[in-house]
């Protein structure tokens, strides 16, 4: 047995409990301790024989680990956990056939840019024959992840720590893959694994930057901040340079949450938006987005932005800049530091504008700001739900330290408005991939990385579907979740999208499934809602003890398409 001396801060520390955690036999072991005194959060996954041994060294080493019933499930639940916790979800799956079930969850988190890495077997040089056999280098960089791999016994700890700095300072994904006969080899003798890193520096921006954006701001007198998934972590800079430049503030759906509390918070930017919060953002002169891509999403395909308006993107990758729309402006930099440095600079200025923050504006937005507050006809029938009674209910219904994770599909518009959130930790988004089916691992990853709050998911009768197996892991970890199944007995988005035109509808509508049912055979609790009234089993329900999920089977009336919907099909 070989002893792995753990380095941290440049000095070895050697202690009786290192030495125990940190005993490694062979190559899959060491690359699992690497990977825990590295620092990440959760493994999930499905284990098979090429990685049965890693999976348990991270767990030995502390790691808490999930077992999902598909590794594509495992996937989006280590990339919800990722967005959620700030820490590096692990996915951890067999060779060939394990990895090609997870592709969509590792395309999604790709594409999202979420840091996380894939701890994947993969064949021995020598088993050109084998059944599990696949280009899985080829595969990773096909859906945009990074591929990496343990390329020999004494490089070990050197590719593990290289894919982990990767996916953490680049916020990649990464999939590590584990060749069976490097795996197998003994671990080098007196191998030093490091510790936690440093966290990367925050990128700063120019000062010519700052001095143009500063005067922008002081130009402006309809200002209008959108922050994305890069603004998360920058919430009070960007907030406070909103309050002295007199802009208002909103979100992409990723970011939603981020400005909870702000009596000049928008809201959700693009398909979302309530009719006056796209009116309202249409009428800026200037729009800054922070860590937000402005891509079709969130402005509507450009007509949330005015034919006069001064348009700003702060992103630290510069190939972000103007990649989606032409901008007037491309500052480099890390969100917080550059709204920082604007607002020391307008200081220095004696600059600070009230703007759109009036109490005129404060009083429109508190009325108008969400689609909670519009009037809307009640399409409900005594055998049906209109989603947005039903939404509204639950959003006063249920507690509100909530986590909420949202699936896709015609529906998808109903929890992502009605219901409300904490903060930018409150909502999981997991669109990238534009893939239905990924809600329920959403809200298991999210859940995992958010004890502490109510899970919520909100999906349609498809998704729900697709990914049902995984309700069988909510029931085995006794996560207390609330799924709220927007039910039409069909792929509504296709039924709606296509209707107009007259196609045969069959291939996407469905008989009725009694999905209560199904999820009582779980061992779920649930009910079947077409009512107002019959959400008196959701009170129940929270009284209780909550221990096991509740599966609501919300029979919903025909909203003839979500209001989003024309604009999402434009980007088909």
């Amino acid at each position: 047995m070989t002893v792995i001396t753990s380095r941290l801060g440049g000095s070895d520390v050697v202690t009786q409990d290192d030495s125990a955690a940190l005993a490694a036999t062979n190559v899959s072991e060491l690359v699992g301790y690497t990977l825990a005194r590295l620092g990440v959060g959760h493994i999930f996954g499905v284990v098979g024989s090429g990685n049965f041994v890693v999976t348990n060294a991270l767990r030995r080493a502390g790691v808490p680990y999930t077992a999902a019933r598909h590794e594509g499930g495992a996937a989006t639940m280590a990339d919800a956990y990722g967005r959620m916790s700030g820490k590096v979800g692990v996915v951890s799956t067999h060779q060939g056939c394990g990895l090609t079930n997870a592709v969509t969850g590792i395309g999604e988190a790709a594409k999202s840019r979420t840091p996380m890495i894939v701890v994947t077997a993969d064949t021995a040089a020598s088993a050109v024959g084998s059944n599990f056999r696949i280009d899985q280098d080829a595969l990773a960089r096909s859906v945009g992840a990074v591929a990496e791999r343990i390329h020999s016994p004494h490089s070990a700890v050197a590719d593990t720590v290289r894919a982990y700095r990767t996916a953490v300072n680049e916020r990649r994904t990464v999939v590590l893959s584990l060749p069976t006969d490097v795996q197998a080899a003994p671990a080098p003798d007196g191998t030093s694994v490091p510790g936690p890193l440093v966290p990367p520096q925050r990128f700063a921006p120019s000062d010519a930057a700052v001095d143009e954006l500063t005067q922008l701001l002081r130009s402006a007198r309809r200002p209008v901040f959108v922050a994305g998934r890069g603004g998360r972590t920058a919430g009070p800079e960007i907030a406070a340079l909103a309050e002295a430049s007199g802009a208002l503030v909103a979100t992409s759906a990723v970011g939603h949450g981020l400005f909870q509390g702000d009596p000049f918070n928008l809201g959700i930017s693009g398909g979302f938006s309530s009719p006056f919060t796209a009116a309202t953002i249409s009428e800026a002169d200037l729009i800054v987005g922070w860590g937000c891509a402005l891509n079709m999403w969130t402005m509507r395909h450009g007509s949330l932005i005015g034919a006069t308006a001064k348009v700003v993107q702060v992103d630290v990758e510069d190939r972000a800049l103007g990649a989606n729309r032409p901008i007037d402006l491309g500052v480099l930099g890390d969100s917080a530091e550059t709204a920082a440095a604007v607002l020391a600079r307008l200081r220095s200025l004696g600059h600070n504008q009230v703007g759109l923050r009036t109490p005129e504006m404060a009083e429109r937005i508190a009325r108008h700001a969400r689609w909670n507050t519009e009037q809307t006809e009640d399409l409900s029938t005594a055998e049906a739900i209109d989603p947005r009674v039903l939404s509204r209910e639950l959003d006063r219904i249920l507690p509100a330290e909530r986590i909420v994770s949202v699936d896709s599909g015609n529906f998808m518009g109903y929890p992502s408005t009605y219901l409300s959130v904490p903060d930018e930790f409150g909502f999981c988004f997991t669109q990238a991939f534009q893939s239905i089916g990924l809600g329920l691992y959403t809200a298991i990853g999210a859940a995992k990385a958010r004890p502490d709050r109510l899970p919520v998911l909100g999906a349609g009768d498809g998704g729900f579907l697709m990914a049902i197996a995984e309700l069988e892991t909510l029931v085995r970890e006794r996560i207390p979740l609330v799924a709220i199944v927007y039910n039409d007995s069909a792929y509504g988005a296709e039924v709606h999208h296509f209707d107009a035109d007259d196609e045969d509808l069959d291939v996407v509508r469905f008989p009725q499934v009694d999905i209560a049912s199904i999820a009582r055979g779980y061992g779920a609790a649930a009910l079947t809602v077409r009512t107002a009234g019959d959400l008196a089993g959701v009170e129940e329900w929270l009284a209780g003890p909550r221990e096991m999920p509740l599966v609501i089977d919300a029979r919903i009336a025909s909203d003839g398409g979500a209001w989003w919907l024309a604009e999402a099909f434009k980007g088909h």
